[in-house]
């Protein structure tokens, strides 16, 4: 009896001390109270909007404006045309016309410097740059590469405008499956984001079918559309690794940006005002492997023999050039430079742009079973007109 009623006690003191808010209160809350006080839910930044945040109010959007003179020549000298319209009818038509274009651009520099790609700009008259926070300068171009399509233009300030900066990144760091971040204008829709990753490293511009072009892009899955052209690539820490130039219009789920790195280094120059040049040779060539080389000798309709090797097959070669002046022919396939192997077009290309102009350049080749030594000298490569 006596434990039986020390039980009771501590039992009744344990339920005081509960209720009185003693050391055990609270200790195991009953589901009535635990749904009348929920815990509040924190919700942190993504990586995407800490990374636009950061870069997004450098981001530019680049209104442009160019002249072009339409010709009626062709027209006027149509005798019917004459007879039926008169002649004060061609001299009141307009021959003037403004073509207006539209891209992105970001800031890389505080001073009001913008990159962007050089067919944003092509042939403008006036361009006028609209930051985020609804700013508007003019600004003027600088320098135009084509053959890598960059171009930077120079926001005209003031000492009291305050310009926000671009970081950039270093692209050599990229991984394929790494996030990208594109920014831009696409489709004349101010301030879009999109998000994917890395698809692939180095593809090459004849890759990607434009042959006028000297790059190795960044692939990635994040939406590029017209308007993104010269907008920022970003990584998840908002650092800019490529700039987006959308050259492929049939291009579904894929983008393309030029890598940082190679933009640092043709971007100095464009702001110093230097020109850029670009060695070439003057060929038009494709890769050869042995499997390609032995479905075409097996072909009874083949033009010639190729030896069935790894090496790079030229198509054509054009008149007026290093190659033509060197004596490369049609058909001749090169298997070496400077003593080093070459297997892909890519590769002889990459070889080509980083030497120098005038710099001649010792071509091993085959022409059908017989091995030739040729040196090519270099030229500057002229942008289309």
């Amino acid at each position: 009896m006596r434990r039986l009623g020390a039980c009771l006690v501590v039992s009744a003191l344990c339920v005081l001390l509960t209720l009185a808010g003693g050391p055990w209160a609270g200790a195991q809350a009953s589901p009535l109270e635990t749904e009348s006080s929920p815990t509040p839910i924190s919700r942190s930044t993504s990586f995407v909007a800490a990374a636009v945040n950061q870069v997004g109010p450098a981001v530019v959007r680049l209104d442009t404006e160019r002249t072009i003179t339409r010709s009626l020549d062709p027209m006027m000298d149509d005798p019917f045309l004459r007879q039926f319209f008169g002649d004060r009818f061609f001299s009141q038509m307009p021959r003037e016309e403004r073509l207006r274009g539209q891209g992105s651009g970001f800031i890389i520099d505080r001073t009001g410097i913008v990159l962007t790609n050089a067919h944003v700009v092509d042939k403008a008259d006036r361009v006028t740059v609209t930051l985020k926070d609804g700013r508007t300068f003019d600004g003027q171009v600088r320098g135009v590469d084509e053959v890598t399509d960059l171009a930077v233009v120079k926001i005209e300030t003031s000492a009291s405008d305050a310009l926000p900066m671009a970081t950039l990144g270093n692209s050599d760091q990229v991984q394929v499956g790494d996030w990208a971040i594109a920014v831009g204008n696409p489709l004349g829709l101010d301030n879009t984001v999109t998000l994917g990753i890395i698809s692939t490293l180095k593809r090459s511009s004849t890759e990607v079918g434009i042959a006028d072009k000297r790059l190795d892009f960044i692939q990635t899955d994040a939406a590029i559309n017209p308007g993104n052209s010269g907008g920022p690539l970003l990584n998840e820490q908002g650092e800019v690794i490529g700039i987006n130039t959308a050259i492929r219009a049939d291009a579904m789920g894929i983008g393309f940006a030029i890598p940082i790195n190679k933009a640092k280094e043709i971007s100095a120059k464009l702001v110093r005002g230097e020109k850029v040049v670009h060695p070439y040779l003057g060929i038009q060539m494709t890769t050869l492997t042995p499997r390609l080389a032995r479905e075409n000798n097996e072909n009874p309709n083949a033009m010639v023999a190729l030896p069935e090797v790894n090496g790079v097959l030229v198509m054509n070669v054009l008149p007026n050039t290093p190659a033509a002046n060197a004596g490369l022919r049609r058909g001749d396939v090169v298997v070496q430079i400077e003593d080093q192997g070459i297997v892909s077009a890519d590769q002889l290309q990459r070889f080509v742009e980083n030497s120098r102009v005038g710099q001649p350049l010792k071509l091993k080749v085959l022409r059908g079973d017989r091995p030739q030594q040729l040196t090519v000298r270099t030229a500057e490569l002229q942008p289309a007109a």
